[in-house]
């Protein structure tokens, strides 16, 4: 069974940083795209960041210079290196691998709060 497991998210004041990691099994992942997404209150779920097989990479206009995606596929894990975190990166975090059309995963969901 194919299983993401998010690790990483917790409680940080403004300007600290943190790093999602998101541990996929259950299969081969090196031709499947990596993600993030999130969704806060009110709002949308959005694209955060994403990774193709081939290292390509895309981010959010609100994240750009400040997150990092990456990948391991060696560990079939995927991280996103969050630094200088604002308020407004307060959502919920998911994980996502996809190959489409026939394969779409994601993690149940990390939180993420940025407060003082």
């Amino acid at each position: 069974q194919v299983q993401l497991v998010e690790s990483g998210g917790g409680l940080v004041q403004p300007g600290e940083s943190l790093r999602l990691s998101c541990a996929a099994s259950g299969s081969n992942f090196n031709g499947y795209t990596m993600g993030w997404y999130r969704q806060a209150p009110g709002s949308q779920r959005e694209l955060v960041a994403s990774i193709t097989p081939g290292g390509n990479t895309n981010y959010a206009d609100s994240v750009k210079g400040r997150f990092t995606i990456s990948r391991d596929n060696a560990k079939s894990t995927q991280y996103l290196q969050m630094n200088s975190l604002k308020p407004g990166d307060t959502a919920i975090y998911y994980c996502n691998i996809r190959k489409r059309p026939w394969f779409d995963y994601w993690g149940r969901g990390t939180q993420v709060t940025v407060s003082s």
